[in-house]
C-alpha cells in the first residue's frame, strides 16, 4: 500500500484533534524514513536497512532554528499562532544528533512568538535513556510515547525494532518519566510475514494494562489504522472495541481517549 514522507523540515500547520493547530518539525531526512523501529503500520513506510544509523541527510540545528523562526513570524503576522509545536515527521525525532540544542532553540522561539503553544514530542522512547535525549524531552511540555503491545513477541511483530532494543528497555525508559507522559497505542489485526498479528487479545490487553498501571501516564490515546500501511494485510479495530479497551484503562484509574 502507498505511504508518504514529509517533504519539509517545518510542515503545517495542520488541524489535529489531538493537538489543535499543530506546527510540525521533521528532524529526519526528507527523502527517507529514519527510525529505530520498523512498525508494520507506519504511514511513512518501511525503515530501510541501516537507516537508523547516523549518516548523511541530517539538517543542522541552525537551519531548523531559522526555518522555525521564519514560520512563526509568518503565523504571528497572520494572527494564526499554533496551539502545539510538534516534533514528529519521517521517523524517530530523538535520533537527531543535535536534538538537545534544537529543543532549546524551539523553547526559546516558542517563548518569543507563541508563548501559549505547547511543545510536544512524538517518540517511541527507544532513546529516552540517553542523558542528552532525556534532558531535551524534559524541556518539552508534552511527551507522547508509543506502547503498542503487552508482550515481547507482539512488540517484535508490530514494532520490529531496527536497533534490536528489547521490550524491557522500552518499558524501563517509559518509567523514567514518572507519569509525566501520554501513551499512544495503535490497535490492529491482520497477518504479516506469515504470522497472525493481533494486539487486542485478552492476554495482550491484560499485560498492556499491567504496564500502564506501572507507568502511570496522564493519558492513553487509543486508535487504529486510518491511513495506508507498508504491510498490506492489516485491518482496523472497530471503534466499539476500542471504546471497550478505553473503559478498561479508565477502570484502572487512567484517563483514556479513543481517536
Amino acid at each position: 500500500m502507498s505511504t508518504f514522507l514529509f517533504s519539509d523540515i517545518i510542515f503545517g500547520p495542520v488541524k489535529s484533534r489531538r493537538f489543535g493547530v499543530s506546527l510540525g518539525i521533521n528532524l529526519l531526512p526528507c527523502d527517507r524514513k529514519l527510525c529505530s523501529f520498523n512498525c508494520i503500520y507506519c504511514e511513512c513506510g518501511w525503515t530501510t536497512k541501516n537507516s537508523s544509523k547516523t549518516g548523511n541527510g541530517w539538517v543542522d540545528a541552525l537551519t531548523v532554528e531559522t526555518m522555525l523562526e521564519e514560520r512563526l513570524q509568518e503565523m504571528k503576522l497572520r494572527d494564526e499562532l499554533p496551539d502545539t509545536i510538534t516534533f514528529a515527521g519521517n521517523g524517530e525525532p530523538t535520533l537527531h544528533p543535535q536534538f538537545l540544542p534544537i529543543m532549546k532553540a524551539t523553547i526559546a522561539l516558542r517563548g518569543k512568538y507563541a508563548p501559549d503553544a505547547v511543545v510536544a514530542v512524538l517518540s517511541n522512547a527507544s532513546t529516552a535513556h540517553r542523558p542528552d535525549v532525556f534532558e531535551a524531552l524534559m524541556l518539552a511540555d508534552s511527551h507522547v510515547m508509543k506502547l503498542d503491545t503487552g508482550t515481547e513477541e507482539t512488540y517484535k511483530q508490530i514494532n520490529q525494532p531496527a536497533s534490536a532494543t528489547p521490550f524491557a528497555k522500552i518499558l524501563s525508559n517509559l518509567m523514567l518519566f514518572n507519569g509525566d507522559l501520554t501513551i499512544q497505542t495503535m490497535f490492529l489485526k491482520g497477518n504479516h510475514d506469515g504470522h497472525v498479528v493481533d494486539n487486542t487479545t485478552e492476554k495482550e490487553i491484560n499485560r498492556w494494562l499491567d504496564y500502564l498501571i506501572q507507568i502511570k501516564p496522564q493519558l492513553v490515546m487509543i486508535y487504529s489504522i486510518a491511513r495506508d500501511t507498508p504491510a498490506g494485510d492489516l485491518g482496523i479495530v472497530e471503534k466499539e472495541q476500542l471504546n471497550i479497551i478505553a473503559r478498561q484503562v479508565e477502570k484502572a484509574g487512567i484517563k483514556a481517549e479513543v481517536f
